[in-house]
Order: C-alpha cells, then sequence, then structure tokens
C-alpha cells in the first residue's frame, strides 16, 4: 500500500493526487465501482465524484466499508444557480456563446465553446444585468452532496468562466457564499485557465481547480504555466494527463507540476487497474511538506 503525500486546505487533510474513475466502459456506476473499490484498496482516502453516478459508487462503497474517513470532492456546476427572466440560464446557451464569441477574441484550440449558427443574438448589456442568482434552484442541486461525505465541493464548469466572461462575477460569490452557509468548503473550477485565475482571485474560496494542458489551457500553456507561478493562492490541476498521453512520463508530469509550478494536488482521471498502479508509483516520490506560494 503507498503512503499518499498529503497537503492541507482549510484545516483538512487531503492527498496531492485524487483518482477520478473513468472506466472505458461507462454506462452507470456498476461500471465505476470496481475501479473506485480498487483505488481505496490501495490506500487512498479520497474520490473524485464529478457525476451523480459517481457519488452514487462513493456511497456504495462507503456503506461497505464503514470507512467514517472516506471522503470525495462533488462538482456542482453553477448554470444550476443562474437564471435570465426567470428561467434557467442555460435555455439560453446559444446567446451566451454567441455573445462570448463577441466580446473575446478566442483562439480555436477552445473547444469547450459548442458551435453557433451565424447571426445569432447576443445579450445586451441591460439584459447581461438582469441575469440573476436562482438560491432555490442552486440549493436543491447542492442538497444531493452532504458535508460529512464531501467537505469540498467544485463549483464551477463552462458556465463558471462564463459568467466571468460575462461580467458576472458578483454571481459567483453569491453561490460560494451558499455553499460555505450550507457547511461546505468551496473550490473554484475553471475551464480557461489564463482567463479565469486572475478574474476570480476575488472569490472566497479555498482553491482554484483548472486544466493544465496544452489542449485547455487557453491561451496557451506557457502564459498559463508563467500565471500560475506567480497565483498566491492554491491551485489544483484537473486531469493532468490530458488524454493518456503522458501517462508513460508521469514521473516527470508531476514534477513539473509540483516542483516547478508548485500545484497543491492533482485530480487525475484513471481507466484501468494498470494506469493506477503506474500512478501510484510516481505519487510516491512528491513531498507531502510544499513550500509558500510565491506572492
Amino acid at each position: 500500500m503507498v503512503q499518499f503525500p498529503t497537503t492541507v486546505l482549510e484545516g483538512k487533510k487531503l492527498p496531492r493526487l485524487i483518482f477520478s474513475a473513468q472506466p472505458p466502459v461507462f454506462r452507470g456506476h456498476r461500471e465505476i465501482y470496481p475501479l473506485m473499490k480498487k483505488v481505496y484498496e490501495m490506500g487512498t482516502w479520497c474520490l473524485d465524484l464529478p457525476s451523480p453516478k459517481h457519488l452514487e459508487s462513493f456511497r456504495e462503497l462507503k456503506n461497505l466499508t464503514l470507512d467514517e474517513t472516506l471522503t470525495g470532492l462533488c462538482h456542482l456546476e453553477v448554470e444550476t444557480g443562474a437564471s435570465f427572466l426567470g428561467k434557467p440560464l442555460h435555455q439560453f446557451e446559444t446567446k451566451v456563446v454567441s455573445t462570448i464569441k463577441k466580446n473575446l477574441s478566442l483562439p480555436q484550440s477552445i473547444r469547450n465553446l459548442p458551435p453557433i449558427p451565424i447571426g445569432s443574438e447576443v445579450f445586451t448589456q441591460k439584459e447581461i444585468d438582469r441575469i440573476g442568482f436562482d438560491p432555490q434552484r442552486f440549493e436543491k442541486a447542492l442538497s444531493f452532496f452532504h458535508p460529512g461525505e464531501s467537505p469540498f465541493v467544485l463549483v464551477g464548469g463552462r458556465y463558471g468562466d462564463w459568467l466571468l466572461a460575462l461580467g458576472r462575477i458578483d454571481l459567483l460569490k453569491q453561490m460560494m457564499a451558499k455553499v460555505r452557509e450550507k457547511g461546505f468548503t468551496p473550490v473554484y473550477s475553471g475551464q480557461w485557465a489564463t482567463f479565469c485565475l486572475p478574474k476570480a482571485k476575488s472569490l472566497d474560496v479555498v482553491a482554484y481547480a483548472i486544466p493544465i494542458n496544452r489542449k485547455w489551457s487557453f491561451f496557451n500553456l506557457d502564459q498559463a504555466c508563467v500565471l500560475i507561478k506567480k497565483f498566491d493562492r492554491p491551485v489544483i490541476s484537473l486531469n493532468p494527463l490530458a488524454d493518456g498521453t503522458l501517462l508513460k512520463n508521469s514521473e516527470e508530469a508531476f514534477s513539473f507540476l509540483f516542483k516547478d509550478l508548485k500545484i497543491t494536488l492533482a485530480i487525475a482521471e484513471i481507466h484501468s487497474e494498470q494506469e493506477v498502479e503506474i500512478l501510484l508509483s510516481a505519487v510516491a516520490k512528491i513531498p507531502s511538506l510544499i513550500p509558500p506560494r510565491k506572492t
């Protein structure tokens, strides 16, 4: 059993590498559970729970093991708490995306903006100002989680960055406050590293979770790395091995992330028991204690 390196966020201990079970065949929690159970048996006590199926598998594992120390990281997308004219904001996604594409100069590498018809409507500034926080719908989504099993909640997703692009960080602040009110510790989860880190820095969160790879870094990896090195808040690397191409060089990848960029922890997608074994070997060389972050 591997001795996991650890870190501490707001007084809570976490492993510096957290696994996200992503089996090749993914129809439901029955495909997730065996891999999640194997990771637990190898010594980890914290698991990434990015979907309801992951949460279902986690609760089954927790019930069977009766392990009160086993915890998870749940994810909450911010569109659950944003509305326009009384309707969920995601019903206006084409208009949201069209507005962002008009207001921002986006590179071709950005893959998470869906295509939109030419000539699609955009929000006026008055309409953007009318986007509001829907606490009832947000609380309903948050109610599926429990602080005892998931003390940290990753709040954001693509709409988190999109609200920042629309200039509505005030909505995110209300959501983070509600998360803390319900007994959770919020983590901001973004997708566009160099865009969201400076804009979201004023949020009351414990850390910032972002992808750090060439495909998702926005605008480019080099720019993201410069920013991360200067960023004085804890940073979590999402899916650091990207599509698996870095798996064979995982020791080098982790050395770069933890020693050069000085990130706090990483959440790595794993697809098989063999991948877990490779990453466990690599993570054993990561120190538990990290130096003070740069200011």
